[in-house]
């Protein structure tokens, strides 16, 4: 590992935790070719015009497709003192002079030479074009160093003249001892630099560019403050994150307010984990498809980036408002203070026109989350939002600020069924204190507004059931019905058919019938489940065998279902009467089913059903006498207050008799 720099060089020559747009690979090195593209990249570096800390010039290592091509090439290790040598003297020529940290490395047991550019303080530079070329400013347009006057953008850049990014400059009012040693060598340790075998506190800090030296003491940069100081928020009024939950209905009251503060990197791990802990994981079918995938209320890939973005991209500079995170039951919004830098307008956070150039507002900030693998490339991280929102099923993130770019905000809606399962928390808990009023209307207005939800709609069928609004209820299956994915309507009709089989109008169990006919003879496992038990209630057992062997996923594991799908079978057995080989087989499956169920953990009711039925399968296929007494028995152990199992016993023990 380098003792040298600060990033790992195994992660650097894979471009983790650097941008490839930050990294140049030179296969190979010849003074008049190799040795002025690598002064113009080096220069373009330096002059940093995107705020994002310069780069590195890997020399000895092919590229591929924008990728170090491992194992290095190498170089020849004689040759790496003249090239060093050569580098230097040519930085001289850079100006205003400009010189590279210089790091010869080993990877594989190959020669390279790593230089490290870090943004200059005293930009904008030029450099020579080749051996007699013409001076231009270079700058670094992605992966390519360009001449900045060609680009129409030398203007922009002369107007950064010694103007270094608040993160980079000297802190006024503290000294290094306010750095955490510890602090700094736990982010070597996570980063798996080779700086971690430093010994000398003063070289570390330096090499790691959190100090500078004013008037021969060492005095820290804002960056080492904001990152490795005991509390950000102490030196930086407002460096900190606050995250506040709220309640649903018009009080808006809050129920939980969280504040992070620590290293500005301490602060994002720690949110993060208490976000991503809110944030719940759920399955849902997939249309067509008796597969399910999984959801979030707020995917983790877009929270994070969303969160990062705040952190990075906001003001330090006398900026006294934290990042700020609120939770509704309906979406999450991160306010961050000031708005974006300028140069960045709305059609570009909506995906219209691709990010420009602008220059970032906080250089280093960003190059130590990018180590820690915190923050994504750049450019990278509106995409990304875009794309695990859309994957999540989610709405698409909202991104405003105002006229002024006085603020930030990022909205990423909750996942529908997250808003429709909040609901119904809210609901659970107004009908647990009693206000079953407030709690209809809370069901109510939500699934007004998102009729498509099953969840959702299920609950609001229930509501209605229990006064007496069974018109409603089906004008209400109607709407989902034609809003929902085809995958979600057994599950609410089967809620709906069990309404009409409860229900105490004269046509109902006709229209449940009806209901039926119109469900699919392929369902889902828990479905056709529900749907066989249902269907056992109307009559139709024929139909309830069917869905009962299109459930076996799911039927072995219920005691419930096993019991019914056995008494299916006697019933059918009893139809069939006529039909001997029919009739045995089905009582045989029946009793197969019954052993299952007394063999499980269940109620003794339960079992004590069991028995009874087990009973009544052994008469039928001429079991010994004993063994039926001895199933009746066990069934009147279990549930001695059920009369029927005494009498049914009575009565076949009169009819052996006679």
């Amino acid at each position: 590992m380098s003792r040298i720099l600060q990033v790992n060089i195994e992660d650097l020559l894979r471009c983790q935790g650097v941008e490839s747009a930050r990294v140049e690979f030179k296969a190979s090195w010849d003074e008049n070719t190799t040795g002025y593209q690598v002064l113009k990249t080096l220069c373009a570096f330096a002059n940093d015009f995107q705020n994002l800390n310069g780069g590195y010039v890997v020399i000895g290592v092919a590229e591929q497709d924008g990728c170090a091509l491992l194992p290095p090439k190498g170089l020849v290790k004689h040759e790496i003192d003249a090239m060093q040598k050569w580098i230097r003297g040519n930085c001289n020529r850079i100006d205003p002079v400009y010189q590279p940290v210089i790091s010869p490395e080993t990877v594989d047991g190959k020669n390279i030479l790593v230089l490290w550019a870090p943004g200059s303080d005293v930009r904008p530079h030029r450099a020579p074009s080749g051996r007699k070329g013409d001076y231009k400013y270079f700058i670094r347009i992605g992966s390519e160093s360009v001449d900045a006057e060609k680009r129409g953008l030398l203007n922009q850049l002369l107007q950064m003249t010694a103007r270094v990014p608040f993160d980079d400059r000297r802190a006024l009012s503290a000294t290094v001892e306010d750095i955490r040693e510890r602090k700094v060598r736990e982010f070597l340790r996570d980063v798996r630099s080779g700086l971690l075998d430093e010994a000398n506190t003063s070289e570390l800090f330096r090499r790691m560019r959190i100090v500078e030296q004013v008037n021969g003491y060492d005095a820290p940069k804002n960056i080492g403050l904001l990152l490795f100081s005991e509390n950000a928020d102490k030196w930086f009024r407002g460096a900190r994150i606050e995250v506040v939950q709220f309640a649903a209905g018009a009080t808006g009251d809050v129920i939980e307010e969280r504040v992070f503060f620590g290293g500005i990197h301490e602060q994002l791990r720690m949110a993060l984990d208490h976000l991503e802990g809110i944030s719940g994981t759920y399955t849902e079918k997939q249309t067509g498809s008796f597969r399910a995938k999984g959801w979030a209320s707020w995917p983790i890939p877009a929270l994070r980036e969303a969160l990062v973005n705040a952190v990075y991209h906001r003001g330090y500079d006398g900026v006294p408002e934290p990042v700020k995170v609120y939770l509704y039951p309906d979406r999450m919004e991160i306010i961050s203070y000031p708005g974006p830098v300028p140069g960045i307008e709305h059609e570009h956070l909506t995906q219209q026109s691709s990010m420009p150039p602008a220059p970032a507002r906080n250089r280093r900030i960003g190059e130590f989350l990018k180590e820690l693998r915190l923050a994504e490339g750049r450019s990278t991280g509106i995409p990304k939002i875009y794309k695990a929102m859309r994957e999540n099923g989610s709405g698409d993130p909202l991104f405003e600020f105002d006229a002024e770019r006085t603020w930030f905000r990022t909205i990423l809606p909750a996942h529908p069924e997250y808003v429709a399962i909040s609901a119904l928390r809210d609901a659970a808990h107004l009908r647990a204190t009693g206000n079953d009023a407030e709690a209809f209307r809370r069901v109510e207005d939500t699934w007004r507004r998102m009729p498509g939800s099953p969840a959702l709609t299920s609950e609001y069928l229930r509501l209605l059931a229990e006064k007496a609004k069974v018109a409603e209820a089906e004008e209400a299956f109607a709407r989902f019905r034609a809003a929902a994915a085809e995958a979600y309507v057994p599950t609410v009709m089967n809620v709906l058919i069990e309404i009409l089989v409860n229900a105490e109008e004269k046509d109902a169990n006709q229209r449940a019938k009806d209901y039926f006919d119109m469900l699919p003879r392929y369902l889902e496992s828990q479905d056709s489940l529900d749907s066989a038990i249902l269907a056992r209630r109307i009559g139709n057992q024929q139909l309830a065998h069917e869905y009962f062997e299109r459930a076996r996923d799911v039927l072995f594991h219920d005691d419930r279902a096993l019991l019914e799908f056995a008494q299916t079978k006697i019933k059918l057995a009893q139809q069939n009467k006529s039909n001997r080989t029919l009739n045995r087989r089905l009582l045989l499956d029946a009793k197969e089913l019954l052993e299952r169920v007394v063999r499980m953990e269940a109620s003794p009711t339960r079992h004590a059903w069991a028995w009874r039925e087990i009973a009544r399968t052994m008469k039928w296929l001429g079991h010994p006498t004993t063994e039926v007494e001895a199933a009746y028995n066990r069934a009147i152990e279990l549930l001695p207050g059920e009369e029927r199992f005494k009498r049914e016993l009575a009565n076949w023990k009169r009819r052996r008799e006679t």
